[in-house]
């Protein structure tokens, strides 16, 4: 029975499709780097045993020495560690000695190690004499068979270095081969491997073109159709996986939408135009109530100064009388200006500071302000005289009947995206249940001597202005522990959340 491949592949999840291509391209790559990697592994072998047969005869030589030396001690001294040490090393020499060629042979290399061996089994024979006849203290005997053994051994130690430099000429050579091999075995894996790749990717771009082509055309499609054109589809797919499925469904969506475009744009059409005369009337109601809040800032504080500034005058020069007539020129020609213009921050704290200076000629310097201005905030641009109800409000209900020294400190701060204004005293402060109906615009503090109306003009216009609920925000720890009021003024528009701060 005859399978039909594209039939099968045409119809597999595209989950499996993935998965079969990834797997197949991981296998033939593993495949790859796993023969190069044994390749390379027999090739680095083959190159760490070139030198073996110069580090064994590097033993055998050392191995020969440690006899010469130990019977040397051995019949000097004649002590039983000696002899132990003579055998121990007699019997690794002739360990070492079984790895020499013993057959008859033409190579030199081979006849050096087999003279080395004959001569080393003749040279121990010679020792053993030499052993035997100092335990018989036969001290010609042992004599003589010493001096024989040195003889030889200088005869082998010759051969044996003889034997080395041969072995590591030819090994230099067979090293350089393989290194070169090696070398070429590396380059013949580099191109092995970018073979591999390339018919990997090649392989995967032909298999994927078949998923990625039907996505495309659907994401060109979706958009053209997100722009309003209803008049495409997507070309159709015959096959059994998701793509053909969605392809179908996206058809249907889109000649759905068209129709159901079709059907609210005169529904549409219509509400625009009622929606256009309630947006007038907002846009109407909302500048009224903006002028009416404006226009309800306290009148009786210009009277009860002008007549400070009278009583002023019957008691001191012009000089100082001239300097407060002057600040009560500027506040009175700003209140009246920008009354319903808006106003800089600069000019907003100069007025401010008219204020306070106003304040302390009524009450004899008993207010102190501080500020702490960031520069760079100053011209930017607010509602015109929000600043100065904030202040009256702090030194009416605030410091005016407080025990200690009165303090008014006015910060402003330019942060990322909001100018930051705290007016904060250190008065009275307000206790938690009457801090929550202010913020929540339930309450206000009244008396004698203010309108009243304040906090709810200031708050009322930063609402309205910047159509925003969390621009001004109070803040207290409760009695005696003073007020912080805090503004939060966007740079350009938006919501800005007010949370404690540390102004």
């Amino acid at each position: 029975m005859k399978i039909n491949w594209k039939c099968f592949w045409d119809n597999l999840p595209i989950s499996r499709k993935l998965f079969l291509e990834i797997a197949v391209t991981a296998v033939v790559l593993f495949a790859c780097n796993l023969f190069i990697y044994a390749q390379i592994n027999q090739m680095v072998e083959r190159m760490n045993s070139v030198y073996m047969s110069n580090v064994n005869l590097n033993e055998l030589s050392d191995a020969l020495t440690n006899v010469q030396n130990y019977i040397y001690k051995y019949l000097q001294v004649k002590d039983s560690e000696s002899l132990k040490n003579y055998y121990r090393s007699e019997q690794d020499y002739k360990k070492l000695l079984e790895g020499l060629n013993q057959s008859v042979t033409d190579n030199e290399i081979q006849i050096l190690e087999k003279n080395i061996r004959n001569m080393s089994n003749g040279y121990l024979m010679i020792t053993e004499e030499a052993v035997q006849s100092k335990r018989g203290q036969n001290v010609e005997k042992y004599k003589s068979s010493y001096e024989s053994a040195l003889r030889i051994f200088q005869f082998i130690n010759h051969d044996i270095s003889v034997l080395n430099s041969k072995q590591f000429k030819n090994n230099s050579a067979s090293y350089q081969t393989l290194q070169a091999a090696l070398q070429y075995l590396e380059i013949i894996s580099s191109v092995i491997l970018v073979i591999v790749m390339i018919i990997s990717l090649t392989v995967m771009i032909m298999m994927t073109k078949d998923i990625v082509t039907p996505l495309t055309n659907l994401a060109e499609t979706a958009k053209l159709v997100g722009q309003g054109n209803f008049n495409v589809k997507v070309p159709s797919i015959r096959t059994g996986d998701e793509l053909g499925i969605v392809t179908a469904t996206f058809n249907q969506m889109v000649d759905s939408l068209a129709e159901y475009v079709n059907k609210i744009k005169e529904s549409a059409e219509k509400e625009q135009v009622m929606k256009e005369r309630e947006l007038l009337m907002e846009n109407h109601l909302k500048e009224a109530q903006l002028k009416y809040l404006q226009s309800q800032i306290n009148p009786h504080f210009l009277f009860n100064s002008l007549n400070a500034g009278v009583q002023l005058a019957m008691m001191e020069d012009a000089e100082k009388t001239s300097i407060f007539m002057e600040r009560m020129a500027d506040f009175f020609r700003y209140n009246v200006k920008k009354g319903l213009e808006d106003a800089t921050i600069r000019e907003e704290v100069e007025t401010v500071e008219n204020y306070i200076y106003i304040l302390n000629v009524r009450f004899a310097g008993d207010i102190h302000y501080e500020s702490r201005i960031d520069e760079q905030a100053m011209e930017f641009s607010v509602p015109s005289m929000i600043l100065q109800p904030l202040v009256e409000n702090a030194v009416t209900h605030g410091i005016r009947d407080i025990e200690w020294q009165g303090t008014i400190r006015l910060t402003v701060r330019n942060l990322h995206e909001i100018i930051e204004i705290c007016i904060e005293d250190n008065g009275i402060g307000i206790d938690e249940e009457k801090l929550m109906q202010i913020n929540n615009g339930n309450q206000t503090r009244k008396n004698l001597n203010s309108t009243g109306i304040g906090l709810t003009n200031v708050r009322s216009r930063l609402t309205l202005y910047y159509n925003s609920e969390h621009i001004f925000r109070i803040f207290s720890e409760g009695n005696n522990r003073g007020t912080r009021v805090v503004l939060r003024i966007p740079k350009k528009g938006g919501d800005s959340n007010v949370s404690d701060t540390g102004c």
